[in-house]
């Protein structure tokens, strides 16, 4: 599936040996992230070493996938081209269960209902056959 714009093609992630693990579990619709095996701090973005330690012996574990927002703003352009017909979308920073905190967009939802400190939910939009994005929806109670 090709999202485009006027012809203008989404940008999408380039994974790298290091990330990869955590788009191939996004491709599984499942949020990965790196754990230290030293002190159990949870790691995000993927890194070499531990932000709490410093230590190079991190694994991979599957994280719940919930979150709180912890800020956010409403795009009312598009941040690129290709978003033109999206807008108006929200970018936020969501904090996982976990500890990390994530660059995301909050989904499903109008922008009007976002607020700091609700709490959000994985949810996974597959751009093509190799490429998962991980975005936030509000929880359904």
């Amino acid at each position: 599936m090709t999202d485009t714009t006027k012809g203008i093609e989404r940008p999408k992630p380039r994974p790298s040996d290091l990330s990869k693990p955590f788009w191939d579990a996004a491709k599984n619709h499942e949020l990965h992230l790196q754990r230290c095996t030293k002190c159990g701090t949870h790691v995000f973005y993927p890194r070499f070493n531990c932000t709490n330690c410093g230590s190079r012996d991190l694994e991979w574990v599957r994280a719940s996938g919930r979150a709180t927002v912890y800020t956010y703003t409403v795009a009312r352009r598009p941040t690129h081209a290709a978003f033109a017909e999206k807008v108006p979308y929200v970018i936020a920073i969501v904090e996982l269960e976990e500890g990390p905190r994530m660059t995301t967009n909050v989904v499903g939802c109008s922008p009007d209902d976002v607020r700091i400190g609700m709490p959000v939910q994985a949810t996974f939009e597959d751009l093509d056959d190799e490429i998962s994005l991980v975005l936030f929806e509000l929880v359904k109670e």
